[in-house]
């Protein structure tokens, strides 16, 4: 397609629900000077924030925090961010909406990756009868959890605008071979209760979900054979591949040229955001070739059974601690069993709950700094608390989770 064809249907100040899609749950501060449009203070926001600084430690598929080499979740987000936004401008759609899509579509993913999530996940139907999805846990955090302090020194939830929340939610699914098409109906975005459910509410939305799949498949292949997974039949399979489509390698710069090119040229108001048959065939075969060879490799069983153990472990000590309104209180008598652990926990958990279940001093006043939705009320029900302990170990890097694991074999 020519370029700019998707330009009259960019989120722009002209976009006939541009006040829908950069509505905010609540006003941000407002500064007079300020030259950035919402999506750009949308992007710095995320950027500024723990959760994106924590994805430098999370796992994106091989968990190998020792190796400066290997994909870590945060490097996955900026290559998605790269194909996304290289899209956006050749389309001619809303780059700076794009980008903060991009970059913040994977703020809640979970330690040790995707077992990470599925442990996680068993804990949540397991106690409060739900799921744990991290795309639904990226608005979570966005929406409840995320703080940013403002001029004024008093922390604030992100309140990004509904675009860039909807692009966090609707980020993950399949991808159909007649194209995405952005959803009609700006509905709210609780109502999603699985991966996929809805398309993103915008084309910016739709380039990025198309652009997580790019992303991945060379290099989660250059980071197996960088760390000995592939054996010399699959090397052979990979060559042949490459063959086929008149390449010499298959890695993360030729798909995602290939792939970044095809959905240029094939892409249209009228088919969707897409790919050509013969591209769709080889992201297909790229996939099926990952998932043999890569993602059910039996190297990742001992890191599956060490991700549950760390987890499930880190779940009991602070389940523990519950007593009620009175578990803050617990939580510091039991601070000589596991210091960092608990220390860290109840200093979070303090800024989500009612002020007057807190002791005077040092706790209180730092929650008293954050004006933020007290989403764990008073702990009055074991529900509350249990949400709040996944919560916790939701936001962990894989790092410190090991850190605080190794506090409790070792005390």
């Amino acid at each position: 397609m020519p370029k700019d064809s998707f330009k009259a249907l960019a989120v722009s100040k002209d976009h006939p629900r541009w006040e829908a899609l950069t509505s905010r749950p609540k006003p941000l501060y407002a500064r007079g000077d300020d030259i950035r449009s919402p999506f750009s203070r949308d992007y710095t926001r995320i950027l500024h924030s723990t959760a994106y600084r924590r994805l430098k430690h999370k796992t994106q598929v091989f968990y190998n925090i020792g190796n400066d080499h290997i994909c870590t979740r945060m490097e996955h987000v900026h290559h998605v961010e790269s194909v996304s936004v290289t899209i956006a401008q050749n389309l001619g759609l809303n780059v700076e909406l794009t980008r903060a899509i991009a970059i913040g579509h994977d703020l809640g993913h979970a330690p040790f990756g995707h077992y990470g999530e599925t442990v996680i996940s068993r804990l949540a139907k397991k106690h409060l009868k739900d799921r744990f999805w991290h795309e639904k846990n990226g608005l979570r955090f966005v929406d409840k959890l995320e703080l940013l302090k403002d001029p004024y020194d008093v922390c604030r939830n992100l309140c990004l605008t509904y675009a860039v929340r909807d692009g966090i939610i609707s980020h993950c699914g399949e991808v159909n071979e007649h194209g995405l098409f952005p959803r009609e109906e700006l509905f709210d975005l609780d109502a999603f209760t699985a991966p996929g459910q809805y398309q993103p509410a915008t084309w910016e939305g739709c380039v990025v979900k198309l652009a997580d799949k790019i992303a991945y498949l060379g290099r989660d292949i250059e980071d197996a054979l960088t760390l000995g997974f592939l054996d010399e039949s699959a090397k052979r399979k990979l060559l042949k591949m490459a063959r086929r489509y008149d390449e010499k390698a298959v890695n993360t710069t030729v798909v995602m040229h290939n792939f970044i090119t095809d959905v240029c040229d094939y892409s249209s108001p009228e088919t969707g955001i897409g790919l050509s048959p013969a591209c769709r065939e080889q992201m297909d075969e790229l996939k099926a070739f990952n998932e043999k060879h890569i993602y059910r490799h039996r190297r990742f069983e001992p890191f599956k059974k060490y991700a549950g153990l760390v987890i499930n472990q880190l779940f009991e000590t602070l389940r523990a601690s519950y007593k009620g309104k009175n578990t803050i209180a617990a939580l510091r008598e039991n601070l000589a069993f596991a210091p960092l652990l608990l220390q860290t926990f109840t200093e979070w958990l303090a800024c989500y709950c009612e002020p007057d279940i807190l002791p005077e001093g040092e706790l209180k006043n730092k929650a008293s700094r954050c004006d933020n939705e007290k989403i764990y009320e008073d702990l009055s029900t074991k529900e509350l608390y249990i949400q709040a302990i996944l919560d916790f170990i939701a936001g962990m890097t894989d790092r410190f989770a090991i850190e605080v694991f190794n506090e409790l074999i070792t005390y």
